[in-house]
């Protein structure tokens, strides 16, 4: 099985453990913002269901174009197959991330608002694993302790209000401290401009997000809200952290290279 496919069967096998879950009932105590009026975007009324909030709905074909690009891309991997393999998983997990926000925007309804917050962690997740790749090499069996606590961690959405909030930060503030760890170890000026971009646009994916609402009292936000900006910068954030670990895994396997000459 070509490493592409191997890394679609461990992202839709962990997505249909996600899919059970929410729909046995656990998470239906969690709260999520469900409802077209909790955007600050202005609703066209002769658009077709699921399309109302045009910006907000469409924004979500940057995720299955960016994971799709990236999957192609990703044949070209530096670290042969188990390179392509981690490449794969997380250009998967893109694209299949913008089906499920594409799914919630049109639905509005609770259990594609849980998946749409619950896939976002384990996102988050695998830029830590894709490092740890690059520091000590093949290590799946670390990789699936890593993926089942960040899995697990949305169970914090059902211990306190703000619980998916909590693990979500968790989740950014890992990725972001690792990245820049193995920045310092094996990094150069190129992945160095790609890790800036990558935290630039994350703190924008927040920020925007957070003033989805008060941005909505300027007509400039009506159509294109805080929250469609955010999605811009969250797509950003992903590319960028493409190029800054793609970078990484053709200089490390170079350097590799270069010492056993």
């Amino acid at each position: 099985m070509s490493a592409r496919r191997l890394a679609l069967c461990h992202v839709l096998l962990g997505a249909a453990a996600c899919v059970a879950a929410v729909w046995s009932g656990v998470f239906d105590g969690v709260q999520t913002e469900l409802g077209l009026e909790s955007y600050a975007e202005r609703q066209v009324a002769w658009m077709p269901r699921g399309l109302t909030l045009p910006g907000n709905a469409l924004v979500n074909l940057g995720y299955v174009a960016l994971g799709w690009h990236w999957l192609r891309r990703g044949e070209e991997a530096a670290g042969g197959r188990h390179g392509r393999y981690v490449s794969h998983v997380f250009g998967w997990m893109v694209a299949g991330y913008g089906l499920v926000q594409a799914a919630r925007i049109a639905s509005q309804r609770h259990p594609a608002a849980v998946l749409d917050q619950w896939f976002t962690l384990p996102i988050f997740a695998w830029v830590p694993v894709w490092c740890l790749f690059l520091l000590q090499g093949w290590r799946p069996g670390l990789w699936r302790a890593i993926e089942a606590a960040s899995l697990g961690s949305y169970l914090l959405a059902l211990a306190v209000p703000q619980g998916f909030e909590l693990a979500l930060a968790c989740h950014v503030a890992l990725a972001i401290v690792v990245g820049v760890g193995v920045q310092w170890r094996v990094g150069d000026g190129v992945s160095r401009r790609w890790l800036l971009l990558a935290i630039t646009s994350c703190a924008g994916f927040v920020g925007l997000k957070l003033l989805d609402a008060w941005l909505g009292q300027w007509q400039l936000f009506h159509r294109l809200s805080g929250h469609f900006w955010s999605k811009v910068c969250d797509v950003l954030q992903i590319h960028f952290s493409f190029l800054f670990l793609t970078h990484l895994t053709h200089q490390t396997i170079k350097g590799k290279g270069e010492k056993q000459q």
